[in-house]
């Protein structure tokens, strides 16, 4: 049996192509520089390892970005069916201007600790905590945390 989905999240594809487009030009000008004017060995080296880390996490956002967050009775969860959080594990949910969240995003605080996991631009999660936000709409997010929020008042 399929549970509705009550709320989705997912970035819009201007939010895609102009994140992933920073990242692969800071990672080709910093590989450009290292090759074109090198610097001392270390530093060269530096170089590289910075342009291809950017490199890196330009492939890990565009592949990210292509899934979205879904939000059903019991679960917090991506579209590929990746579990984020369970709704009866959640204690909080903070859209606080000084919560240490993402971008356009929220914070949760879970009752008890899952393993580390990293979506570049749509969320992260270390020990009961979890940021979900980035490259996605204002909009969307407020919607899905005032929906979670609502939830949690209910069960309690």
């Amino acid at each position: 049996m399929q549970e509705d989905v009550l709320a989705t999240i997912q970035a819009s594809s201007a939010r895609r192509w102009m994140g992933v487009g920073m990242l692969v030009t800071v990672g080709v000008f910093v590989t450009y520089v290292a090759l074109a004017a090198p610097p001392a060995p270390e530093w060269q080296l530096f170089l590289f390892v910075v342009g291809g880390g950017a490199l890196w996490l330009a492939h890990r956002v565009w592949h990210a970005t292509a899934d979205r967050i879904e939000l059903t009775r019991t679960e917090l969860r991506t579209g590929s069916g990746k579990l984020i959080a369970e709704v009866g594990e959640i204690e909080g949910v903070d859209r606080g201007v000084f919560a240490f969240k993402p971008s356009n995003g929220f914070l949760l605080t879970t009752r008890s600790k899952r393993g580390r996991a990293w979506a570049p631009g749509l969320w992260w999660r270390v020990g009961r905590r979890i940021g979900v936000g980035g490259m996605t709409s204002a909009a969307e997010t407020k919607f899905l945390s005032e929906m979670l929020s609502a939830m949690l008042a209910e069960a309690e």
